[in-house]
């Protein structure tokens, strides 16, 4: 799996870190972080989807 390096504000990283851990529903930030551009890339595929932009190659909704 590829690696990637990014810069974030620590309010976003507090914010973050409430989330993951034992009481938290992520095990782990990298977790976090790859559920949530997963959810928003989804998002945004229904946006493009809705304007005709999506191209073939993205299946909107198909969860396989």
């Amino acid at each position: 799996m590829p690696k990637i390096s990014v810069d974030v504000p620590q309010e976003l990283l507090d914010d973050l870190d409430d989330h993951v851990g034992d009481d938290g529903k992520f095990v782990n930030r990298s977790d976090a972080v790859r559920a949530s551009l997963r959810k928003t890339l989804d998002v945004l595929d229904d946006i493009d989807a809705r304007h005709g932009r999506l191209s073939d190659e993205h299946d909107v909704g198909d969860d396989a």
